[in-house]
């Protein structure tokens, strides 16, 4: 690398668990044009700074190498991968099962853009119009699955959806999930009954004063706002929900891998 680093750039470290993933052909292949590790650098900086694709900087490889190879990793569903085989280290390392009893489903509702106003939604409860990330994440916070529809479908009509992928990430060991009274009523209890789970719905005390912490549902609050430090993700940008869950999964895939990293470097592992 022959430039200043950005804060963004991936850490050797980083590089090492992520490389076998991210190598869809041999380094010395005759379509390889630009260092993968620095493609993958241009991906993080702009999702992290929240810039055009256009705007990526000079001493990063061109912004349409940088978009193309992109596509054919959202298309391979390598972060993908690489969020559930860290979610399983993560998970050991912190003395819990590999897989996870219990999930917490939630969604969040980005504001739209002009290269996304044509399929957002109006989401009366938040009184914007856009798109609606419906996210499971286990107790630890880590993402187990995820999808996007316009800002105007109800939680509750999601919960076939995030239950079948959810199990599928799991190999079915997910057999209770903590929600919001967004999914209250007998259809989507049935419809994750279906998928061998039960849901719990954590309600608001009675008496709110202020900011209540929800047991359990905090977990994926929090998980939410670790994407507000992504400003790609501040809105919608996305011409395409493929695209825009892809960045979502590539944005828990840098927050775990620096986990790791900072689980390696405290516990080596000995050779």
């Amino acid at each position: 690398m022959n430039r200043k680093a950005y804060p963004s750039d991936v850490t050797d470290e980083e590089w090492a668990f992520v490389a076998p993933y991210l190598t869809l052909m041999t380094q010395d292949a005759p379509q390889r044009e630009h260092d993968l590790r620095e493609v993958f650098n241009g991906l993080r900086w702009l999702v992290r700074t929240g810039a055009q694709w256009r705007m990526m900087p000079h001493d990063l490889p061109p912004w349409a190498a940088v978009y193309q190879q992109t596509q054919r990793w959202l298309q391979a569903g390598v972060f993908e991968a690489i969020v559930n085989d860290l979610r399983a280290v993560l998970r050991l390392a912190a003395g819990r099962n590999e897989q996870p009893s219990a999930a917490i489903f939630d969604s969040r509702t980005l504001q739209s853009s002009p290269e996304s106003g044509h399929r957002a939604g109006y989401d009366g409860a938040k009184r914007r119009k856009g798109s609606k990330v419906h996210a499971a994440v286990d107790t630890l916070g880590n993402l187990l699955a995820l999808h996007i529809t316009p800002a105007d479908e109800q939680d509750r009509a999601q919960v076939d959806e995030l239950a079948q992928a959810v199990q599928e990430a799991t190999g079915s060991h997910v057999e209770l999930a903590f929600v919001d009274q967004g999914y209250t009523g007998d259809e989507p209890a049935q419809v994750a009954k279906a998928h061998g789970m039960r849901l719990e719905v954590v309600k608001l005390p009675e008496a709110k004063r202020g900011f209540v912490l929800l047991p359990r549902r905090w977990v994926v609050e929090r998980s939410f706002a670790w994407m507000t430090r992504f400003r790609r993700l501040a809105r919608d940008y996305e011409r395409f929900p493929e695209t825009l869950a892809g960045l979502h999964l590539l944005a828990f895939t840098v927050l775990m891998l620096h986990r790791f990293a900072l689980l390696m470097v405290h516990h080596p592992i000995s050779s």
